[in-house]
C-alpha cells in the first residue's frame, strides 16, 4: 500500500452555487465529476499553478482522485478532489481548484462546494448517510461552519453529518 499523506484542507468555499457559475457572465454550467487517470494530469503541476502533487496523490492506494469538468468539456479540469472510502464515511484529503479558478480574477466559482457535495453523494450513494471528515486548516474552521455546514468534533477534524450533507448534495445533484 503507497504511503498515506494527512492533509489539511485550505480551500475557500467562494460560493454554493447548482454547479459552477462563470464569474463574468453569472451563466451556470452543468459539471461531471469522473475518476482521474494519469494522462487527465499532464498540464496538473507547479509550472501550471496547481498547488499540490496530484501525480504522487493519484499513486496513493488508500483513495481516488475525481476531477470536477463542465459537462461535454472532459479535458479542461475546473478542480480536484482525493477521497477514501473508510467503510463508515468518505474521507475529504484535498480539494483544489484549478489556478484560473483562484483569486479576484477567477473564471468559475462554485468549485470547491461542487466537489464538497460530490463526496457528500459518494458517501450516500455507498451508505453512510453522506457523512465526510476532513481536517481543516485553523483558521479555517469557523469558515467551513458557516458554508458547509461542517461541525468542529475537535482538533482539527471536521465532519459532515447526514442532514448538511444531504442539503449539498441536493444542491448541486437535485436529481438524486
Amino acid at each position: 500500500m503507497g504511503k498515506t499523506e494527512k492533509y489539511h484542507l485550505e480551500i475557500q468555499i467562494d460560493k454554493l452555487t447548482n454547479s459552477i457559475e462563470n464569474t463574468i457572465s453569472g451563466d451556470s454550467f452543468p459539471t461531471d465529476v469522473t475518476i482521474v487517470k494519469k494522462p487527465d494530469l499532464k498540464t496538473v503541476d507547479e509550472i501550471h499553478g496547481w498547488n499540490f502533487d496530484w501525480h504522487t496523490e493519484l499513486k496513493l492506494k488508500d483513495r481516488n482522485v475525481y476531477k470536477l469538468t463542465i459537462r461535454n468539456n472532459p479535458n479542461i479540469i475546473q478542480g480536484l478532489a482525493s477521497i477514501s472510502d473508510y467503510t463508515d464515511h468518505f474521507h475529504l484529503h484535498l480539494v483544489e481548484s484549478a489556478p484560473f479558478n483562484l483569486g479576484r480574477k477567477k473564471l468559475y466559482q462554485g468549485v470547491p462546494g461542487n466537489l464538497v457535495a460530490y463526496a457528500c453523494k459518494l458517501s450516500w450513494d455507498n451508505g453512510n448517510q453522506g457523512i465526510i471528515a476532513f481536517q481543516a486548516k485553523t483558521r479555517l474552521i469557523t469558515h467551513y461552519e458557516s458554508t458547509l455546514g461542517a461541525v468542529h468534533i475537535g482538533g482539527q477534524k471536521m465532519i459532515i453529518f447526514p442532514k448538511q450533507a444531504l442539503s449539498l448534495i441536493n444542491k448541486y445533484y437535485p436529481d438524486l
